[in-house]
């Protein structure tokens, strides 16, 4: 697991702008970013589509970020909201893979998307209705809705980041993500999946 203090200037003197600045010159300094961010975002892609795609979907993401660094705003010194935009684009071409694994997993409460998800709620509902109930709840969603949600509760972006990441005005993600919230936390019977989230990080 990545600890929080590996994030952009915490263990290696550099964020992550730094790190994509100096790549151009030295490509393999790219690698860094790679060792900072790939964890966590294996985790989020794999929560949405599964284990069997979060390493093809990682990798592609990487890549794809790698070829375009020399259009990365340095400005901005961490690099988690660029990287998961681009993964939402990769995510987007498996829509259908994502929904029918959530109405899969509504329908038995057997499908490790969501699995982890209801270990964080469980001490709010039981685990294994959760389990149903919000993969219900996602497969519902529209595309947008969906993204903006997950983005806030399982990659621990705020709104400003989400926005970065989609490409959208904050506002829109307020509005996507209040849809998003209301539908989710009636199937959980009240609990608003993020405010979970964020009751259950470990600082």
């Amino acid at each position: 697991m990545i600890a929080h203090a590996d994030r952009p200037g915490a263990a290696h003197g550099a964020d992550d702008a730094e790190v994509i600045r100096r790549s151009l010159d030295e490509p393999d300094a790219f690698a860094l970013l790679f060792d900072r961010h790939a964890p966590e975002l294996h985790r989020y892609v794999t929560r949405r589509l599964g284990d069997s795609l979060a390493d093809d979907i990682v990798s592609d993401t990487f890549l794809a970020a790698f070829r375009r660094r020399d259009r990365y705003d340095t400005t901005r010194p961490d690099a988690r909201p660029w990287l998961y935009g681009i993964a939402a684009n990769l995510i987007g071409k498996h829509r259908r893979t994502e929904v029918r694994s959530y109405r899969a997993l509504a329908r038995t409460g057997a499908d490790e998307v969501a699995e982890s998800y209801a270990d964080r709620v469980e001490a709010e509902v039981t685990a294994s209705a959760a389990q149903r109930e919000l993969a219900g709840a996602l497969a519902s969603l529209s595309v947008g809705d969906r993204d903006v949600l997950l983005l806030v509760a399982w990659a621990d972006l705020s709104y400003e980041e989400v926005a970065d990441a989609l490409d959208i005005p904050v506002g829109t993600v307020r509005s996507r993500l209040h849809r998003a919230r209301k539908r989710t936390r009636a199937a959980l019977g009240g609990v608003d999946p993020t405010a979970v989230e964020e009751g259950t990080r470990h600082g």
